[in-house]
């Protein structure tokens, strides 16, 4: 059962359709960890050119989907409801498999140092228990 509906998800952070990559959160504790869910549907608008005879979800938007599960963790927190989380930078990605349609794509983040409004994140995504990627993520709150 998750913990956030999509609704929810959107009352934390501004993401929205198209560009909103996490559909559920299943586990939270807030400022340490998220972890989301992310069912990949063929009608993903970026399947029509990444690529049209075999679609593969773009890595850069798997990297985005784990920021944004890392951003509902650190804005659940009270002190940071209302604020943005920006990207200031991805380091050490890796992808090891393709996310293709019909692919449940989980997403886990975890906040690994704050310092003021700088913060940094280790994020792994996985499709059927297989990591298909991983970044070392860094952002600041606005």
């Amino acid at each position: 059962m998750s913990i956030l509906n999509t609704q929810q998800i959107m009352e934390i952070i501004p993401h929205r359709a198209p560009f909103l990559l996490v559909d559920t959160i299943e586990e939270l504790t807030a400022g340490v960890k998220a972890v989301g869910k992310k069912c990949v549907t063929f009608n993903e608008p970026f399947f029509a050119g990444h690529f049209p005879q075999e679609p593969i979800m773009p890595g850069v938007l798997v990297v985005e989907a784990l920021a944004q599960t890392g951003a509902v963790a650190m804005l659940s927190l009270p002190e940071n409801k209302g604020r943005l989380a920006l990207f200031g930078g991805i380091r050490d990605a890796r992808f090891k498999g393709k996310v293709v349609p019909g692919d449940v794509l989980m997403l886990e983040t975890v906040i690994t140092k704050t310092k003021g409004p700088v913060g940094y994140g280790d994020g792994r995504a996985f499709v059927d228990g297989k990591l298909v990627a991983s970044a070392n993520l860094s952002f600041m709150l606005t």
